[in-house]
């Protein structure tokens, strides 16, 4: 096994936070073929990215196994609805031009994540972390009222999002981040063929070849990007303690909200500043509170 190193882990894991963090980018380059489209090009070559890299590694064991195990399998299963749920909003969140909303829902991800974690793993909370979940509730309120509604599309990608890590921890490690997503990205193929047929019935029909090479290189990438991250993070969890994956994690969200606001140039009125800064409050109550523990241990 490779020795930790924590410099490249840390490259590791900034690129694959940087990588995450553009996909808006990225998105708005591809709007020519509609959101439901863009998702079922991701997924397509997205799997094949993981089938030729574990092809090449011959790495086919850990799969058969859980495929065997239903235990196993019916969290996959679980985990590759989620995972495209969550796709299919985040993509039509970005061609809307709701990068801010979908920049916010990652930002309070890991507070659904904790509620998630008391109300089916019964986890306690200590002092600090109520305390987060508090101040991320009344930032739901605060921003409820700016926008006029709850902001759905950010608690949809959260929920979404938490509940699929939740279907992941009872994988308990035991698939890599690749085997996992060749497997997720496996099960969703039969679901993309058919959302790709309803997009050929649709009045714009399938755009994948009508914007030349670079149109369909460009869908073919988002694809291959989406499993390059996945690969990344995976090689910098083996070098970094917890920790500092924990803290990067708001990288992705933090380059979001600054192209929401410098490249896509989408408002930003008083009310949605304080509930963005109510949600960054609470991030940094959790972020103590994990330096504090893990200090104590």
């Amino acid at each position: 096994m490779e020795e930790k190193n924590t410099a490249k882990g840390l490259t590791y894991g900034l690129s694959a936070y940087l990588i995450w963090g553009s996909f808006p980018l990225i998105i708005t380059l591809l709007a020519f073929a509609g959101p439901w489209e863009i998702v079922v090009w991701r997924i397509v070559f997205g799997f094949l990215t993981a089938a030729v890299i574990i092809g090449i590694r011959k790495d086919y064991k850990q799969i058969w196994v859980v495929m065997k195990n239903w235990r196993q399998f019916k969290w996959v299963l679980v985990s590759s609805v989620l995972i495209m749920v969550n796709w299919q909003i985040y993509v039509i969140a970005i061609v809307d031009h709701h990068v801010i909303e979908s920049s916010l829902g990652y930002f309070i991800n890991p507070l659904v994540t904790i509620a998630l974690a008391v109300v089916f793993l019964k986890e306690k909370l200590t002092r600090l972390q109520w305390s987060a979940v508090a101040f991320g509730l009344l930032a739901v309120i605060v921003l409820t009222v700016d926008y006029g509604q709850p902001p759905w599309l950010a608690l949809s990608l959260a929920f979404s999002f938490a509940v699929y890590g939740l279907a992941k921890s009872k994988l308990g490690g035991q698939v890599s981040a690749v085997n996992s997503f060749a497997l997720e990205s496996g099960l969703l193929l039969p679901v993309a063929i058919v959302q790709l047929w309803i997009v050929s019935l649709s009045s714009q029909g399938i755009t994948f070849l009508s914007h030349g090479f670079w149109g369909a290189a460009g869908l073919g990438f988002y694809g291959v990007m989406t499993a390059v991250p996945l690969i990344l993070f995976g090689l910098a969890a083996q070098h970094l303690p917890l920790k500092y994956v924990g803290f990067m994690q708001y990288l992705t969200p933090s380059i979001q909200f600054v192209l929401a606001l410098t490249v896509f140039h989408e408002p930003m009125p008083a009310v949605r500043w304080i509930g963005f800064g109510l949600v960054w409050l609470a991030l940094v109550l959790l972020s103590v509170d994990l330096v504090r523990n893990r200090g104590a241990k």
